[in-house]
């Protein structure tokens, strides 16, 4: 995932909602950027969040997270 690619959900309404990706980034899972991800947005906006970075293998786990940003640019009739 890069900036400028596009993310499409399928609507529940056979409509398709069109998001494009602003940045990607890989942040520690102890300094999760709590107020970036879920605060209100002044438009549509979509987070995407998994793991990833390194492994810790101990614990099983992933020590970050990343973190996509995309803002809503159209609904496509399907």
């Amino acid at each position: 995932m890069v900036a400028g690619a596009q993310v499409l959900i399928d609507r529940a309404d056979g409509q398709r909602a069109v998001f494009e990706v602003s940045r990607v980034e890989t942040i520690p899972k102890d300094s999760f950027p709590t107020d970036a991800v879920y605060n209100d947005t002044a438009n549509p906006a979509l987070r995407l969040i998994t793991c990833g970075g390194n492994d810790d293998r101990n614990a099983g786990s992933y020590l970050s997270n990343v973190i996509v940003y995309a803002d809503f640019v159209e609904v496509q009739r399907v």
